[in-house]
C-alpha cells in the first residue's frame, strides 16, 4: 500500500504567497508510484481546506475548497480530519510535509501539533524552528559559539513610545547606516535600511507592523552568500557548496528576491582566502547549536578581507523554482526529486529510537 504524506502549504505568515510558490516545486517532486498526496492549503486568515490538485494552487482557486482539513492531535489516531456537507471523516496519514515560512509554520507552532499527534514531519522540531525564527533568539545562541555576527541592539514595540529614548539607545552602540528587522518576518519583511535619525525613526515603526520584537544591527559590506545543510539525528550533518546572492535592489528585499528578474544566484563563487570552508563549518555548527534536524539555510556575509560574518538561518528555506537551497543541492550532485525523496526518509527516521 501506498503511504500518505499530507502536504501543507499557504498559511497566515508574511510569506504566505512564497509557500504557495514553494509547495509546487515540492509536490512535483514526490514520487507517485510511493505515496499519495494530502494537500493542505491554509489561508492567510487562517482556514484550513482540502486542495484538490497542483493546478488549483498555481491559478489560486483552491481557496474556495468547501472541505475543512485539521490535523488531529491524537497521536492514536494520526489522521487529517475532513468536513464537507456537515460530515466528517477521517484520512490516516503517515507523514507531513510542512512546506510553511515564516509564522505559524516555521516558528514551532505547527511542529508542535505534530509532535503531539506523534505523526513523522519534515524539518527541524519545536526547539530550533522556534529559536532560529527568532532572530533575536538566534543571536544569543550564535553569541555562545563565538561565531562574528553582525552588532546588534534590541527594540521592543512598547519602547517606540518613547522613540527619542530608543533612538538614543541605538545609537549609542551603532553607528549609520544599520539594518532594522523584525525578529520574527522572513523573506525580508519589514527589513530597511536606516542612514539617519528620521530613517531609523521610519524603519523602527515599519519593523513594529511585523512584529514586537526588533533587532537594530550594524552594516555589513560584502558578498551575501548562503549555504544548504541536511542531517541530524542519526544522520551526519552535511553542508553544500556556497552560492552568493546577486541583488538587484540595495538589499535582498522581499521586491528583489522573487519579482525582479535581475536578481541573480551563483553557485560556489570565487570568494576571499578560505571563506567558503569556514562557511560550511560555520552552517553545521550553528545548525547543531539550534539542535536542527532534516533541513536549513544558513546565510552569511563575507567580507572584501575574507573575514566571515554569520545572517541567519533559515528552518523551512524557500522551494521555488529560484531559491538556493534545492539550486544548492543540485549543484552538488543531488537532483530536487532525490533530494525531497531524502526529506520525507528523514522525517520517518525521527521517531526510530533504534
Amino acid at each position: 500500500m501506498k503511504q500518505t504524506i499530507a502536504v501543507i502549504f499557504g498559511g497566515q505568515s508574511s510569506e504566505h504567497e512564497v509557500s504557495c510558490m514553494s509547495v509546487v516545486n515540492v509536490a512535483s517532486q514526490i514520487d507517485r508510484e510511493k505515496y499519495d498526496v494530502l494537500f493542505i492549503g491554509i489561508t492567510e486568515e487562517g482556514h484550513w481546506v482540502k486542495v484538490d490538485s497542483i493546478e488549483s494552487i498555481q491559478d489560486g482557486s483552491w481557496k474556495e475548497s468547501q472541505v475543512s482539513a485539521v490535523v488531529s492531535p491524537d497521536a492514536t489516531e494520526k489522521c487529517v480530519i475532513l468536513w464537507e456537507d456537515g460530515c466528517a471523516r477521517k484520512c490516516r496519514v503517515d507523514a507531513a510535509f510542512p512546506v510553511l515560512h515564516g509564522l505559524y509554520g516555521e516558528d514551532g507552532t505547527i511542529q508542535g501539533l505534530f509532535e503531539l499527534a506523534q505523526i513523522p514531519y519534515v524539518g527541524c522540531g519545536v526547539l530550533a524552528s522556534a529559536v532560529s525564527m527568532d532572530k533575536l533568539s538566534t543571536k544569543i545562541v550564535v553569541d555562545r559559539l563565538g561565531i562574528r555576527q553582525a552588532q546588534y541592539v534590541p527594540v521592543y514595540r512598547e519602547e517606540l513610545e518613547d522613540m527619542a529614548g530608543a533612538v538614543a539607545r541605538v545609537e549609542a552602540e551603532l553607528p549609520y547606516p544599520v539594518f532594522v528587522k523584525p525578529s520574527n518576518a522572513g523573506s525580508s519583511r519589514g527589513v530597511s535600511k536606516a542612514e539617519d535619525r528620521e530613517g531609523l525613526e521610519k524603519a523602527l515603526r515599519e519593523a513594529a507592523r511585523h512584529d514586537r520584537k526588533i533587532l537594530v544591527e550594524e552594516t555589513i559590506v560584502g558578498h551575501e552568500v548562503e549555504c544548504a545543510v541536511f542531517g541530524g539525528g542519526k544522520t551526519p550533518v552535511q553542508a553544500s557548496g556556497v552560492g552568493e546572492i546577486l541583488a538587484a535592489a540595495e538589499f535582498y528585499d522581499f521586491e528583489a528576491k522573487y519579482y525582479n528578474p535581475e536578481s541573480r544566484t551563483v553557485v560556489n563563487p570565487p570568494l576571499p582566502g578560505n571563506a567558503a570552508e569556514e562557511i560550511r563549518r560555520a552552517a553545521v555548527e550553528i545548525f547543531r547549536a539550534v539542535d536542527g534536524y532534516g533541513l536549513s539555510r544558513v546565510d552569511f556575509f563575507v567580507k572584501e578581507d575574507g573575514e566571515v560574518v554569520f545572517n541567519e538561518i533559515n528552518t523551512m528555506p524557500g522551494f521555488t523554482a529560484i531559491s538556493m537551497y534545492p539550486t544548492l543541492w543540485e549543484a552538488a550532485g543531488m537532483d530536487k526529486k532525490t533530494l525531497v525523496q531524502a526529506l520525507i526518509d528523514h522525517a520517518f527516521a525521527r521517531y526510530d529510537r533504534g
